[in-house]
C-alpha cells in the first residue's frame, strides 16, 4: 500500500509499505477514505524528530471502510464505515471504565512513562503505524472505532464525521475543562483547527468568546462563524492580556483556552526555547531523547499569556500539546491568582455521544463544513505538510484522500 512516511526533520515522503494484517483477534483492517493532517503532526515534522525512525507511517485522524475483522470483534463487520480515534484504548481497564481512555492501562507505553498508545505518533506513544495511508490496522477494534452511517444510506459525507477522530472532541474537552460559568467569557489563544472548534463550541453554549491569532485568514474564518477575533499584534503596543482585560471589565476572561502549545511564537523566552529545540535536534537521537526527557523546554508564550490574562479564580485549559520536562512556570502568579489548570490528551470516546447530534445536524451548528481549506491526494501530502507549516495559501485544515 501507499503511505506517508517520516524521513527526517521537515522531510516526509509517500512510499510503498507492507499492507497491514490482522495480528490479534481484536484487530480490524480499515481502508482509509479520508485522513487529515493535524497541527500536532507538525511537532513530528519539527521538534519531536528524535523519537521517530525513518519510514514511520504518520497520521492519527483517519476514517474509512472496514475490510477485515479479527475473530473476537463482534461489533463490526466488513463494509462498516468507521471513524478511528487517535488514542488506542481497550475500553475495559480501570482508566477506560472511568472515561480516561488516554490513560488506558492496557496500551500505556510504560517504557517511556507515557499514557495510551497513539496512532502515528513516535516511540513515546508506541510507534504504532498511522492513518495517512491506504490501509490501517486498528488494535482493540472491539472498542475503539466509531461506527457511522454509510454515505447515501443515512450517513453524511466523510468530513462531517472525520474530525471526531481528534480535533472536534479535543476542542469539546478543552471547553469542558475551561469550566466557564453561564454567560461568562472564554478567550481562545490560537485559531488553528482546535481553536476554531473551541471558539464555536463556546459561542454555541452562549459564552462571550474572544479569540486571538496573528493570521488574517484564521481570524476571518472565526468571524464568519460568529466569533470575535483579534489580531495577536496591536499598533498601539498593548499586549494580549491587557486587551482581554479591557473587554472584560478589567478582570480578564473567566477562562482561557490555549490551543497553541509547544511551538508558540512570541516573547524573548520563545526565541531561547526555539534555539534550544533546534540545538537538541542536532544531537544523536538517544542523547536528544535523554535531554528532552529531563531538560526539554517548550515555547511558553501561549500558556504564560493565558495565566496573565485569566481573571483571578479563573481556569486555564490547555488543549495545545506540550512536551517539555523543565518548563519554567509562573507559580507565584498562578498561586496568587488562585488559577485552576486543566489539561491532557483528549478522551475521544467519552465525548462522542455529546458531539454526534451536532455532527449529524443538517444545520451544522458548529460550522464543521467550514473548516477544511485544502483537499489533496495522499500522493501530494509532502507538499501539503510544507504548506500547512508555513501557513501558506490560507491553509487551516488539510484533508488527504488516499
Amino acid at each position: 500500500m501507499r503511505a506517508l512516511t517520516w524521513q527526517g526533520k521537515r522531510s516526509v515522503a509517500v512510499q510503498d509499505v507492507p499492507d497491514p494484517r490482522i495480528v490479534e483477534p481484536t484487530d480490524a483492517v480499515v481502508r482509509i477514505t479520508s485522513t487529515a493532517i493535524c497541527g500536532s503532526d507538525l511537532h513530528l515534522y519539527e521538534v519531536l524528530a528524535p523519537y521517530l525512525a525513518e519510514g514511520d507511517v504518520l497520521g492519527h485522524e483517519p476514517m474509512g471502510i472496514v475490510e477485515e475483522v479479527g475473530s473476537a470483534v463482534t461489533n463490526l463487520a466488513p463494509g462498516d464505515r468507521v471513524v478511528i480515534p487517535f488514542t488506542i484504548s481497550c475500553g475495559h481497564c480501570w482508566m477506560c471504565e472511568r472515561g480516561l481512555t488516554t490513560q488506558c492501562e492496557t496500551t500505556q507505553v510504560r517504557e517511556k512513562g507515557s499514557g495510551a498508545a497513539l496512532f502515528g505518533y513516535t516511540s513515546l506513544y508506541g510507534s504504532v503505524p498511522g492513518g495517512q495511508a491506504e490501509l490501517l490496522r486498528v488494535p482493540h477494534a472491539d472498542f475503539n472505532p466509531i461506527k457511522v452511517g454509510r454515505e447515501g444510506d443515512g450517513g453524511a459525507p466523510d468530513e462531517r464525521y472525520l474530525f471526531l477522530s481528534d480535533i472536534l472532541p479535543t476542542a469539546w474537552q478543552g471547553v469542558q475543562y475551561a469550566d466557564v460559568p453561564e454567560g461568562g467569557t472564554l478567550a481562545v489563544l490560537g485559531l488553528g483547527p482546535v481553536g476554531q472548534f473551541a471558539a464555536r463550541i463556546g459561542r454555541q453554549r452562549g459564552y462571550q468568546v474572544i479569540a486571538v491569532d496573528p493570521v488574517p485568514e484564521r481570524r476571518e474564518m472565526a468571524i464568519r462563524n460568529g466569533v470575535t477575533a483579534i489580531d495577536l499584534t496591536d499598533p498601539s503596543g498593548a499586549d494580549v492580556p491587557t486587551r482581554l482585560r479591557e473587554r472584560t471589565d478589567g478582570r480578564g476572561p473567566d477562562a482561557v483556552l490555549d490551543a497553541v502549545g509547544m511551538e508558540a511564537h512570541g516573547g524573548a523566552e520563545g526565541v531561547v526555547a526555539k534555539a534550544a529545540q533546534t540545538a537538541v535536534g542536532l544531537l544523536p537521537d538517544a542523547v536528544a531523547q535523554k535531554v528532552m526527557e529531563t531538560g526539554g523546554i517548550d515555547r511558553l508564550w501561549a500558556v504564560r499569556t493565558a495565566v496573565d490574562a485569566v481573571r483571578r479564580g479563573g481556569t486555564v485549559s490547555l488543549s495545545g500539546v506540550y512536551g517539555g520536562e523543565a518548563d519554567p512556570m509562573p507559580m507565584m502568579t498562578m498561586f496568587d491568582k488562585q488559577i485552576q489548570l486543566r489539561m491532557g490528551q483528549c478522551n475521544v470516546k467519552t465525548w462522542v455521544d455529546d458531539l454526534m447530534p451536532f455532527v449529524e445536524d443538517p444545520s451544522d451548528p458548529l460550522g464543521i463544513d467550514d473548516l477544511t481549506t485544502h483537499r489533496v491526494p495522499l500522493e501530494d501530502a509532502p507538499e501539503a505538510y510544507e504548506m500547512f507549516q508555513a501557513k501558506r495559501d490560507g491553509c487551516i485544515k488539510v484533508v488527504l484522500k488516499p
